[in-house]
């Protein structure tokens, strides 16, 4: 049977293929989508700028947190300024710390002019461009490579000397990362298809029964509740498909349990077979058991 991958944004006339009466597995977590529209990280570099004046013109230094610096200067017929100097002087700093999308972001801003000149925005967005690209040169130039940390020798033994599939080991280096630092018996990641029984698909720390109000530590101390409940393992039904749910009480998790379907096993034999897989099909371990 076909598998499709739906988003909204997909015109129906590319499914043709869909038939109705399909079961659809929807995956959509409004949480999750907005914490991807939201900006993940945005690192800037402090700098401290100043501006000055020359016989001719001004000047605009911009020195990072690393102590890089970048300069430009531009020639202008000074004139002072009009109207409110404090004002004037607000409107210049306000464009000087204006770095946009830049690398860089202002930690102090000085102007050292010897009287309020009359500083147009175009030519401090031009200086500033300017010095920005100057200072960009400079940390280029500038930049060397840290050298390779030497490894600790013996390797730091790893604090279990047993690892169970949840290790997620799926190849050789992977297997032999552990075994360098002492790990005895290294079991096959889930994706191997080695755990054809019930195991732990997913453990986590949100409980059902909490949330149905059927935790015991919910009813301790609680008079004529206290004892009544029990752990008795609930199910998860998805049309045709159930997992079970059981629960560790004393790490406060829950466990889904189920098998691996017949239909993903075979459909990774059918990929093995026509891109066959570089990893591993028996316990890790046996150099000889690589594809």
């Amino acid at each position: 049977m076909g598998r499709w991958r739906v988003s909204p944004k997909d015109p129906i006339a590319a499914l043709r293929d869909l038939r109705k009466g399909t079961r659809i597995n929807r995956n959509r977590d409004m949480d999750w989508v907005r914490t991807l529209e939201k900006k993940s990280s945005d690192r800037r570099i402090g700098v401290w700028a100043s501006l000055g004046e020359t016989a001719d013109g001004f000047v605009l230094q911009l020195t990072d947190e690393d102590g890089f610096v970048g300069e430009a200067s531009a020639a202008f017929d000074k004139q002072p300024a009009r109207g409110d100097a404090a004002q004037a002087l607000a409107a210049l700093r306000e464009h000087l710390g204006r770095f946009g999308t830049t690398l860089f972001a202002p930690l102090d801003l000085q102007v050292q002019l010897s009287q309020p000149w009359f500083v147009p925005p175009s030519l401090v967005n031009s200086l500033r461009r300017d010095a920005v690209a100057a200072l960009e040169a400079a940390r280029a130039d500038g930049y060397r490579r840290p050298q390779r940390g030497r490894p600790v020798e013996p390797p730091v033994p790893y604090p279990e000397d047993t690892l169970s599939y949840l290790a997620n080991v799926f190849n050789q280096k992977a297997h032999d990362f552990y075994a360098k630092h002492g790990v005895k018996v290294v079991g096959a990641a889930y994706e191997s298809h080695e755990e054809l029984g019930e195991v732990s698909l997913m453990i986590t720390k949100h409980c059902v029964r909490w949330s149905m109000s059927l935790c015991p530590k919910q009813a301790k101390g609680v008079v004529g509740v206290k004892g009544t409940v029990k752990a008795e393992p609930l199910q998860l039904i998805n049309g045709s498909e159930k997992l079970t749910l059981r629960f560790d009480c004393k790490p406060c998790e829950m466990h889904v349990v189920g098998r691996m379907k017949k239909s993903v096993l075979n459909e990774q034999a059918r990929q093995a077979q026509a891109v066959p897989l570089k990893f591993y099909r028996t316990r890790p371990g046996k150099q000889s058991a690589q594809a």
